[in-house]
C-alpha cells in the first residue's frame, strides 16, 4: 500500500466469490438482486429488479417518475451508456418561466418535471440484455409495496421536514405519506398499494409472441397509455413550488410519447494503466475524467487524500474540472471533450493550481469560445453539509437532491453500474391514480439563453447522475458509484485514487474519510456556491484539516461518517468477484458468493 496506512481502516470485509455480487444503497435491493442471480437471472435482470425495489424502499431518494444513468457491459462486449434522462417538455421554454416571474426553475413542484426517463430505461435494459419477463422482475417490488417495508430514519426525517407543505398545499402527498395523519415512525412498516396496482396494470398490458414484444407493449402503455394520460391530467393543476407560488406544470402526454431511452457511446480516459468510463457531457461524468487527467501529471505520493498535500490538490483540481462543467457541459452535442480531456489542456490547468486555495470560478480557455457561467448566489462560510448523503429540504420543498446506486456482476461476467434518481416523494405532489410523483431535474437548467445548460424544449438538463466503470486490458474490472448530487464524482475521485494508486481494497477505499468542495455553483435550486468552501469528514484528522485552513480553504468539518454512499463490485484477473458497500447510515450493503 502506497498511501497512508492509518486511512485503511475497514468496517467490513471486501466480499469475495465466484458466483455473483450485488451492492447497493439499500439492503433489500441488494438482496433482491442476489435472489434474481440465484434463480438464474443475469446481472441485468437483477439490476431491474433491484431498481424497482429501490423505488419502493427509498422513496425519498428516487421514484418511477425520475431518471437514471447506467453503464452496462455485457460479457465480452464493449461498455455502453444507458441514457434514461428525460428531456424538457415541449412547453418548457425560457419565455414561459420568465413570464411567470421566475429567475430560476423551482427546485420542487410541477414546473421542474421532465419527461420521466427511468422506467423506459429499465425496460430497454431488460429487453435488450435481460432474460426475464417484466412481471417476474417486479415481483420483489410488489411484495414490499403490498406487504410493507421499514421506514428509515432518513425517510421519517424527510417527511417531517415537508409535513407542513404536504398538509397545507400538497394534500395528495399528505394522504400518502402521513398515514393516520402523522409522520411515520422509524421502523414502521409502510405500504405503496397504489404503485403496486400500477405495476400490475402495466404487466397486464405486456402482450406479444416474443419476450421483447411483451416488454415493448409495457413501454407503450407507460408512454401512451394510462400512465401518460394520468400525468397529463394531474400536471394541469396548480400546486405550490419552491418559488412560494402556485404553478401548473407544462408536462403533457405527448412529452411522454416523445421520449425513448437510448444507448450511447461512453467517454473514456486512460489513467495509471486503467481506462475510466463515463457518460457524456449531458451528465457531469466527464468532470471526473478531467480531474483524473490533471492529477495524472502528479507523482503517486502527491495523490493521497489523507495528506494535506493530497487533500488540497484534490480540492483545487475539482474546482477546475467542475468550473469547466458549469461553463461548457450540456446536451447541445458540441461539448469539445477532445480538448478538455487532452494532455495539453490538462497540463495547462495544472499550472493554475498553487499552494493557496482558490475562491474563484475558473473555467479554462477554449479556442474560439468564451466561457460563461451564469451568476450563482454566493453565501458566506463553508455552508452546511448539504448533499452529505440525503436530500436537503426545507418547508417550501427546496431539494438539493440525492439518489440511489447499484452495482451488479454475475457469473457470466455481465456487469452494470446504475444511478437512479429523481421522483423523490418531496419532488412534487403525489399522483394518487399512479402511486408516484414526478421528478424535478429541470432545476438544473438556466433561464438564460445561449448557455449549454439553458432550458430548451426537447433537450436534456445536464444531470449530476454519474456511475463509473473501469477497464483494464479492454475488460471491465470495476463498477462503482454513489448518490450525492454535485458530490457524486467528487466522492468517487478519492475512492479511485486510493484503489487505483494507493493499493486499497474496495471496502477500505469506501470506508476511508473523504471531502468535497462547495466552491462551485450547486446544480440544484437555489444554485448557491461558497467561495473556497470545503466540507471534510473529521476522520481526516486535525493536522490535515488545520493544514487546509492554513492554505485558505473555508472548511466545514462534518461528522466522522457522513460523506458519500459509495458501492462497488469488481472482477479480478482470476475471474472471481468482489463487492463492497458504504457503512455510512447503516443502510447500504453488498451481498454475494
Amino acid at each position: 500500500m502506497t498511501f497512508t496506512p492509518a486511512s485503511a481502516f475497514t468496517t467490513r470485509p471486501t466480499l469475495r466469490g465466484s458466483f455473483g455480487m450485488a451492492a447497493s444503497t439499500h439492503w433489500l435491493a441488494s438482496q433482491s438482486a442476489m435472489a434474481v442471480l440465484e434463480r438464474g437471472g443475469n446481472a441485468f435482470d437483477a439490476a431491474v429488479a433491484a431498481a424497482f425495489v429501490l423505488h419502493v424502499v427509498e422513496p425519498h431518494l428516487n421514484g418511477p417518475g425520475g431518471d437514471l444513468v447506467a453503464i452496462v457491459a455485457p460479457a465480452g462486449r464493449e461498455p455502453m451508456v444507458l441514457a434514461g434522462q428525460g428531456p424538457a417538455p415541449r412547453g418548457a421554454t425560457i419565455e414561459h418561466y420568465r413570464d411567470l416571474g421566475l429567475e430560476l426553475v423551482p427546485g420542487a413542484g410541477l414546473l421542474a418535471a421532465t419527461a420521466p426517463g427511468a422506467f423506459d430505461a429499465w425496460m430497454l435494459l431488460l429487453r435488450d440484455h435481460g432474460t426475464w419477463e417484466f412481471a417476474a422482475v417486479i415481483e420483489f417490488a410488489i411484495h414490499y409495496a403490498r406487504n410493507g417495508y421499514p421506514v428509515l430514519p432518513t425517510i421519517a426525517r424527510t417527511i417531517g421536514t415537508v409535513e407542513a407543505l404536504f398538509r397545507d398545499h400538497w394534500t395528495t402527498s399528505a394522504e400518502e405519506w402521513l398515514p393516520g395523519g402523522k409522520v411515520p415512525e422509524v421502523g414502521e412498516m409502510l405500504t405503496r398499494n397504489d404503485w403496486a396496482d400500477t405495476l400490475e396494470r402495466l404487466a397486464a398490458a405486456g402482450h406479444g409472441t416474443a419476450r421483447e414484444d411483451r416488454i415493448d407493449a409495457v413501454r407503450r402503455e407507460w408512454a401512451t397509455g394510462f400512465v401518460a394520460r394520468e400525468i397529463d391530467r394531474f400536471a394541469r393543476d396548480a400546486f405550490r413550488d419552491s418559488s412560494g407560488a402556485d404553478h401548473a406544470g407544462v408536462l403533457r402526454a405527448e412529452d411522454l410519447a416523445d421520449f425513448e431511452a437510448s444507448w450511447e457511446e461512453p467517454v473514456r480516459l486512460e489513467f495509471r494503466g486503467s481506462v475510466v468510463v463515463k457518460a457524456g457531457a449531458w451528465s457531469q461524468g466527464p468532470a471526473l475524467l478531467q480531474a483524473l487527467a490533471i492529477l495524472d501529471g502528479y507523482p503517486d505520493d502527491r495523490l493521497d487524500p489523507s495528506t494535506i498535500d493530497g487533500a488540497h490538490l484534490i480540492l483545487e483540481t475539482l474546482k477546475l474540472a467542475l468550473a469547466d462543467r458549469d461553463a461548457w457541459y450540456g446536451d447541445g452535442g458540441d461539448v469539445p471533450l477532445d480538448v478538455l480531456l487532452s494532455p495539453e489542456y490538462s497540463a495547462g490547468r495544472m499550472t493554475e493550481i498553487t499552494d493557496v486555495a482558490s475562491h474563484d470560478l475558473r473555467p479554462g480557455a477554449l479556442p474560439g469560445r468564451t466561457a460563461r457561467v451564469p451568476e450563482p448566489r454566493n453565501i458566506a462560510g463553508a455552508g452546511s453539509a448539504a448533499g452529505a448523503g440525503e436530500p436537503t429540504i426545507d418547508r417550501s420543498g427546496d431539494t438539493r437532491g440525492d439518489t440511489c446506486h447499484l452495482d451488479i456482476v454475475d457469473r457470466w461476467g455481465n456487469i452494470v453500474s446504475a444511478t437512479p434518481s429523481g421522483g423523490w416523494l418531496q419532488s412534487s405532489p403525489h399522483i394518487p391514480a399512479l402511486g408516484f410523483c414526478l421528478g424535478s431535474r429541470l432545476q438544473m437548467t438556466w433561464l438564460e439563453p445561449g448557455h449549454p445548460a439553458s432550458l430548451t424544449p426537447g433537450r436534456r438538463p445536464r444531470t449530476t447522475l454519474s456511475p463509473t466503470m473501469v477497464l483494464r486490458d479492454d475488460r471491465p474490472v470495476l463498477a462503482l458509484g454513489t448518490p450525492g448530487g454535485d458530490q457524486q464524482d467528487q466522492w468517487q475521485l478519492p475512492f479511485l485514487l486510493r484503489y487505483l494508486v494507493g493499493g486499497y481494497e474496495l471496502q477500505q477505499a469506501i470506508d476511508a474519510p473523504i471531502l468535497h468542495t462547495t466552491s462551485v455553483p450547486e446544480s440544484f435550486w437555489p444554485r448557491v456556491r461558497v467561495p473556497g468552501g470545503a466540507i471534510v469528514e473529521d476522520r481526516l484528522g486535525d493536522e490535515v484539516i488545520d493544514g487546509l485552513r492554513e492554505r485558505g480553504h473555508v472548511v466545514t468539518v462534518s461528522g466522522p461518517w457522513t460523506l458519500g454512499r459509495l458501492s462497488a463490485v469488481s472482477i479480478s484477473d482470476d475471474g472471481t468477484f468482489g463487492a463492497a458497500a458504504n457503512p455510512r447510515g447503516a443502510q447500504g450493503y453488498a451481498v454475494g458468493r
